[in-house]
């Protein structure tokens, strides 16, 4: 056993060849330090063992013992081939792959995270809107919000001016109730209270004295005729558009523009003569309305250029000089003596309801108004023009349908030429 130890040990001593493919590794290196640790527990050897193992190293280096092959080379192994352990080119948030570094061990697999790269679009199912597609979604709902409103505001009126006939009056708390709803808002902070100067009230004042005019007329020829009728005249305002237009600025229109004004002034025509309720102040009411708001756009679209206030601070002013310019004006055409016995008289037949109705038809008013001045924030002039052709139907199918006014198919047929009008003006004035 002592002699086959010594015969191994042999073997370990320093040769250059044997040392390059063997003697390098660590688990011979381990196996030298154990055998020289299980010869000095062994007992010394008798002399022929000696001798023997004398004989053995003096054979020549080249014939010596080796446990392993001699090769002519030693070459390092290749790498291993480069794969991709997942490819996920679904994910755009992490791709994993197994690649070697280079100058390292080839069997040395790395996991990184890869950062998504924001140029290119998500590849992901799912689909996300973008800013263009939730811009459409908060502009229709600010028209169903707006054509919700002013149908509410439109029947609530008509009841109340059914039972109560003082349209200043009725104005007047219109406006008021707007006017306080927005104070009270910037007070609280829930609105921004706007950053206004002399200048900016300077420019207003027409702009509100054509919005009292045209509010009041409105108010007036709803009270003296169906609400339908009064829509239906108020749909010909892109002709006096026009006719304002030409006459005091000068400006000329395409060809189609004019021929579009054809089926509204007809279209009006036939629904005014075949209206069995026609009465000729609810008549000039409505024209004058229209009138009215055609200069009332004129000036704040002249008077506002470079004016940062938003549409809803900017209704909310307009409304609080309305109020001022309107006030004088409804005392002195009906007074606070017809006032109060028009409203015992409304009470004695209406009940505790009418209150609720005059309290509706003021917050609705200004509520449809501001929502139209926000959605004139957000789209061209001629979506809101379709907008408002458009939010006319509503009223006038609704009124037709909550009021049961009994209309003519001629009728009809007026009232539908004249809103087609409207919408091809809309569209020929593109």
């Amino acid at each position: 056993k002592q002699t086959a130890l010594s015969l191994l040990l042999s073997n370990l001593q320093p040769n250059p060849l044997r040392d390059h493919c063997f003697l390098h590794s660590p688990v011979v290196a381990n196996c030298e330090s154990q055998i020289r640790s299980m010869i000095s527990s062994i007992k010394p050897v008798s002399p022929s063992l000696t001798a023997i193992a004398g004989v053995r190293r003096s054979i020549p280096a080249k014939l010596r013992f080796c446990p392993l092959p001699i090769t002519g080379s030693f070459q390092k192994p290749n790498p291993l081939p480069k794969k991709h352990l997942l490819s996920a080119r679904s994910l755009s948030n992490f791709t994993f792959a197994a690649a070697a570094a280079p100058q390292q061990r080839s069997d040395v697999f790395r996991v990184g995270a890869y950062e998504a790269d924001r140029s290119r679009p998500i590849e992901i199912g799912v689909e996300v809107p973008d800013e263009q597609s939730g811009q459409k979604v908060k502009i229709g709902i600010y028209f169903a919000t707006w054509w919700a409103l002013n149908v509410v505001f439109n029947i609530y009126n008509k009841k109340v001016l059914n039972a109560f006939p003082y349209p200043w009056l009725t104005s007047t708390l219109s406006l008021a109730c707007g006017s306080l709803m927005m104070l009270v808002s910037w007070v609280t902070g829930v609105a921004e209270a706007p950053k206004t100067d002399i200048d900016f009230w300077k420019t207003l004042f027409p702009v509100a004295l054509a919005h009292t005019i045209g509010h009041v007329a409105a108010t007036v020829s709803m009270s003296k005729v169906a609400v339908s009728f009064t829509h239906i005249i108020k749909s010909s305002e892109p002709a006096f558009s026009v006719l304002v237009s030409s006459l005091f600025l000068g400006e000329a229109f395409p060809l189609p523009v004019y021929l579009s004004l054809l089926p509204i002034i007809g279209g009006c025509a036939l629904a005014a003569v075949t209206e069995l309720n026609f009465n000729m102040i609810g008549f000039m009411g409505a024209m004058i309305s229209n009138l009215a708001f055609v200069f009332r756009n004129i000036f704040s679209k002249k008077g506002m250029k470079g004016k940062s206030v938003s549409g809803m601070n900017y209704y909310a002013c307009l409304s609080m000089m309305s109020l001022l310019i309107v006030t004088p004006f409804a005392i002195a055409v009906e007074g606070p003596q017809m006032w109060a016995a028009g409203w015992q008289n409304a009470v004695s037949q209406i009940g505790p309801n009418f209150v609720w109705w005059v309290v509706a038809q003021s917050v609705f008013y200004h509520l449809y108004n501001q929502v139209s001045y926000m959605s004139l924030d957000q789209i061209s002039p001629l979506t809101f023009s379709v907008g408002n052709t458009m939010k006319r139907i509503s009223v006038i199918v609704a009124s037709i349908i909550i009021f049961q006014n009994p209309i003519k198919p001629v009728n009809a047929l007026g009232a539908a030429i004249a809103i087609l009008g409207t919408f091809i003006y809309s569209q020929a004035k593109q």
